[in-house]
């Protein structure tokens, strides 16, 4: 164990290599949790526990620390390469600030919400254990949020050739793995719980709250809530992810989608949506036409084209035969046209 120590210290210095120092302080602090809850339960006054959150004891600090309490080297692992992941693909296009900001949301929401749900259960159950015994911690709220985050960023990127996976089926397949776990009693419930609320409050935080130069949100076709589903069921889900926006409309927990309508173009009336970034737009189409033109390409060399020889052979053989019809027959040909066509005298004038 000793000797493979020194190399994964040179892994974590050049995954964290040239990282802003919001990376670098949530690194530090999830090691450091993990190194004391060797001596210390740093679970017990750190962790979302769903009876300390509300009254009377309001532990509302759990809210944003819960997520770097890790007890285990797998999950100490798992929240590295995640932190470690967003400092490379997300912290160059939102900033340090930004990161910063959406992790305290994701963390808090995915505590907040988290406790809400056993709490629910609780009063379904009167089970004193959903209430006690239940700590929310730990990094998958925030790996959920990544994902959806990379989902709106580069979605069509390929992660898997054999089976073809792309990004944006990737945060659902992970859903249904750890749903899958739990059925096997090999998670707790409190993960699944995690990365459930993380990717639903991700998402609604990008798709509605996010600022930046662009406007506020992303309401692009291709982020919304029904393309985490497969096709076969993103009506349905459309349809109900409709009304429940149009009631949080009404009672103004979000807001309605504006259509700006550039009627001075050019070529055409152009329609921009608040959120929408022309650079993500016009990668989309290119690889749209690349995708058009391999597929185009497919086609063509599986189908098999006629041969031309035969109709020039047919063509040959027909002209062989003489242009101009024999005398007899022209003859004959010309005497019943006699027989049938009669010329008479115009009638005098008077």
């Amino acid at each position: 164990m000793r000797r493979y120590l020194p190399v994964a210290r040179q892994h974590c210095v050049a995954a964290l290599g040239g990282t802003s120092v919001v990376v670098k302080a949530v690194s530090g602090a999830v090691l450091l949790l993990y190194a004391l809850s060797f001596a210390l339960d740093t679970a017990y006054g750190l962790a979302v526990t769903p009876g300390f959150l509300f009254l009377p004891r309001c532990w509302l600090w759990t809210l944003l620390t819960h997520g770097l309490v890790e007890r285990r080297a797998a999950g100490v692992a798992l929240s590295l390469g995640t932190v470690a992941a967003a400092g490379r693909l997300l912290e160059p296009r939102w900033g340090a600030l930004e990161l910063l900001v959406f992790f305290a949301v994701v963390n808090a929401s995915v505590g907040l919400l988290g406790a809400a749900a056993y709490f629910l259960t609780y009063a379904a159950t009167f089970h004193v254990a959903y209430l006690f015994h239940v700590r929310i911690h730990g990094g998958l709220g925030f790996l959920a949020g990544v994902l959806v985050a990379l989902k709106q960023t580069m979605g069509d990127s390929t992660v898997l050739r054999v089976p073809q996976v792309r990004m944006k089926a990737v945060p659902v397949l992970l859903l249904l793995l750890l749903a899958a776990l739990r059925l096997a009693t090999l998670i707790e419930s409190p993960a699944l719980a995690s990365y459930g609320f993380g990717l639903l409050s991700s998402w609604v935080y990008l798709r509605f709250y996010q600022r930046h130069s662009r406007g506020r949100g992303d309401m692009s076709d291709h982020f919304a809530f029904a393309t985490f589903f497969p096709e076969i069921l993103q009506p349905a889900v459309g349809l109900a992810a409709n009304l429940v926006h149009a009631l949080l409309v009404k009672v103004r927990l979000c807001r309605k989608t504006v259509k700006r309508y550039d009627v001075g173009a050019p070529s055409s009336i152009t329609i921009s949506l608040p959120g929408t970034d022309p650079q993500d737009a016009e990668r989309r189409r290119q690889l749209a036409l690349k995708a058009l033109n391999e597929r185009l390409k497919r086609v063509e060399d599986q189908t098999a084209w006629p041969s031309m020889e035969d109709e020039e052979e047919e063509v040959v053989v027909k002209s062989e035969g003489p242009l101009l019809p024999e005398a007899s027959v022209a003859g004959k040909a010309s005497g019943h046209e006699s027989s049938l066509i009669t010329f008479e005298d115009a009638p005098s004038q008077p």
